[in-house]
C-alpha cells in the first residue's frame, strides 16, 4: 500500500523528497506563503497553486486514514472484522467508499 507522501508525490508529479519536505514545514507550522518565499530549496518547484493543492490533499488522506482506523476498530469491536473486509476498507480511495463498507456493521 502506498504512503500518503507516495500519493501525493504521483499526484503532483513531484519528487517525494520535496513533497516529505513540504510536508514538514506545514507540521512545523509554516504558511503556504512563506514556504513559496522562502524555502524554495526544499519544494523544487512548486508554486502557490501547487503547494495549496499539496495542503488541502494531504488533509484529506490523513483524515481518510484515520477514519480507516475508526471504522476497522469499530468493526473488530463487533467481532465481525474478517481480512477481506479489512483489506477493502484500506483500498477504499475515498471516505465515501470507507462509510458505504462500514454502513452495514454501523451501529443503530
Amino acid at each position: 500500500m502506498e504512503t500518503i507522501i507516495q500519493i501525493l508525490a504521483r499526484e503532483l508529479e513531484q519528487t517525494e523528497q520535496h513533497v516529505e519536505n513540504v510536508v514538514a514545514l506545514l507540521d512545523e507550522g509554516n504558511t503556504i506563503p512563506f514556504i513559496a518565499r522562502y524555502r524554495k530549496e526544499l519544494h523544487g518547484s512548486m508554486d502557490d497553486t501547487s503547494l495549496r493543492t499539496l495542503e488541502e490533499r494531504l488533509q484529506y488522506l490523513r483524515s481518510l486514514e484515520k477514519r480507516r482506523e475508526e471504522v476497522k476498530g469499530a468493526i473488530e469491536g463487533q467481532g465481525k472484522l474478517t481480512e477481506e473486509l479489512s483489506a477493502a476498507i484500506d483500498n477504499a480511495a475515498t471516505l465515501a467508499e470507507v462509510e458505504d463498507l462500514y454502513r452495514p456493521y454501523k451501529q443503530k
